[in-house]
């Protein structure tokens, strides 16, 4: 086993620690870190809710944090660990920082924009392209499924509720 392979694991499992934040904030659970020289630079979660703001998205909110940290627009030497793939908004904000890898724990057949509707972290006429993978490790993958599943789910049963 590779220790890039051990890497991604431990980080994605630091973001899905982001992502039951937002669950426990009845936000859509969705959680990010970035990670720089093998160090955590940024974590967030959704707070669309919270913030009254369709923009705040725990990716968004990453990016800001990572570039604040490191003083810079570009984040040319990180790595994002995001639970669900981005959505396009996110995915553009992702090449704008020109990121160099994003690793992600499930898709979103519904709204992702790096492999399942759209791939706009690798197109070709695009003046930045992103390394992408979905976790390798089966276990995350199913995590970050479930708790999505699980969100939406509840949202339902609350709505038939009502």
């Amino acid at each position: 086993m590779s220790m890039s392979f051990l890497d991604d694991n431990y980080f994605l499992t630091q973001a899905l620690k982001q992502a039951y934040i937002a669950y426990e904030e009845d936000e859509v659970p969705v959680g990010c870190v970035i990670v720089y020289k093998n160090r955590i630079i940024a974590k967030a979660h959704n707070r669309v809710e919270a913030l009254k703001d369709v923009t705040a998205h725990a990716e968004i909110l990453a990016i800001g944090e990572a570039s604040n940290f490191l003083n810079s627009k570009f984040l040319y030497e990180c790595t994002a660990y995001v639970t669900l793939e981005p959505c396009s908004m996110c995915a553009g904000a992702f090449v704008l920082s020109r990121i160099k890898r994003i690793v992600f724990g499930c898709k979103d057949s519904k709204a992702g924009a790096c492999v399942s509707l759209f791939n706009i972290t690798n197109n070709y006429l695009l003046n930045h392209r992103i390394e992408v993978e979905e976790i390798k490790d089966k276990f995350l993958n199913n995590q970050c499924s479930f708790i999505i599943k699980r969100f939406f789910e509840d949202k339902r049963k609350i709505t038939s509720k009502v």
